[in-house]
């Protein structure tokens, strides 16, 4: 038997990355065996429960065709494995933090994060995150059985994007969010202020992302593929102030940084972003007025402008699309008043 275990290796926070892609090749000798307990004795640390769930959810499939929880494993066959990847922290605390929910079912629930707030934690951030405050939301809904509590992150964004997640609360629906995921039909937009001027006012970028050779703490670029993973990007200009522009971005992967990654790569790094170089005037005079007012700009919205505002993805239980829409925060809304008020200066 070939098996192929192919992990995440950034422990960042982004979308496709956060899924567990395991190939069987079957081998020729393998006597018939239900799918269930076939994969049972291969993927450890996995319940039949979750595996039963991610088969109905097709995030399991054979020879690359949704299968039966009760399909019989033949020789050769191909079977691909998508899951999610679970929280490496078991013991999490639950903690009263207030969270703005724009909706709610028994499958899933919609979150606007706000800008700071770290999603899962992780070394040096413990506390006060979101995974710690849906935790304590979970804990209080009658679906949570035998003191179970886990709020299923299927997509991350990082600390300082604020904008739209999507949380699964039962097994089936994480799987069968996730498999949207895994095979990029979820609808992402997201609003970004970036330095400069595009010259075309549509575009895609396309370009590897993996870790930075120089840096591992950032995401790099890889034009010709020859490391990270595929990542494609699809702008469209929606209002030039002269020196920065606020761009729509849809994600058809989504890799960890991938927009700001991106966008840094084409010479326009995001408003902002410290890690990037957006935190310093990039484009015009860096003296006199226009110095004095981007310094002003930085100081009224200190993060990378940058906000996951919509998000399309088909319901677990209903089938139905669902698309769920949010509003820029104040601070971003704020530097686009100040930028659209310099324009004519």
């Amino acid at each position: 038997m070939i098996f192929e275990n192919l992990l995440p290796e950034e422990s960042f926070t982004e979308s496709d990355d956060l899924y567990e892609h395991v190939r069987i090749v079957v081998d020729k000798g393998q006597a018939l065996l239900r799918l269930d307990k076939f994969l049972m004795d291969r993927l450890p640390n996995v319940t039949r429960n979750k595996l039963q769930n991610a088969i109905r959810a097709e995030s399991i499939r054979v020879n690359n065709e949704p299968a039966r929880v009760s399909y019989r494993v033949k020789p050769t066959d191909i079977i691909t494995v998508t899951l999610p990847d679970p929280p490496r922290d078991t013991d999490i605390v639950a903690e009263n933090i207030p969270l703005d929910i724009i909706y709610e079912d028994d499958d899933l629930l919609l979150v606007n994060k706000e800008a700071g707030m770290v999603v899962h934690p992780a070394y040096s951030n413990w506390t006060g995150t979101l995974v710690n405050a849906l935790t304590y939301h979970l804990q209080n809904l009658p679906t949570g059985r035998n003191g179970e509590r886990r709020p299923g992150l299927v997509h991350r964004i990082d600390k300082d994007t604020s904008g739209l997640l999507v949380i699964a609360k039962t097994e089936y629906a994480m799987s069968y969010l996730a498999r949207q995921f895994f095979d990029h039909s979820i609808e992402r937009t997201y609003y970004a202020l970036i330095w400069g001027v595009p010259k075309e006012s549509v575009g895609t970028i396309r370009g590897h992302i993996g870790r930075s050779l120089k840096d591992r703490k950032i995401m790099a670029v890889y034009p010709n593929g020859e490391q990270g993973k595929s990542a494609v990007t699809h702008y469209q200009v929606l209002q030039a102030f002269n020196y920065v522009t606020l761009v729509k971005c849809n994600l058809e992967t989504g890799r960890t940084h991938q927009i700001r990654a991106h966008l840094k790569h084409i010479g326009h790094p995001l408003f902002g972003d410290a890690t990037y170089g957006g935190d310093k005037q990039v484009y015009g005079p860096k003296t006199g007025s226009l110095k004095s007012f981007v310094d002003n700009a930085l100081d009224l919205m200190p993060r990378q402008a940058l906000h996951a505002k919509s998000l399309g993805f088909r319901h677990p239980t209903s089938k139905e699309i669902m698309h769920f829409n949010s509003e820029l925060p104040t601070d971003f809304k704020n530097v686009l008043e100040k930028w659209e008020r310099y324009r004519g200066v």
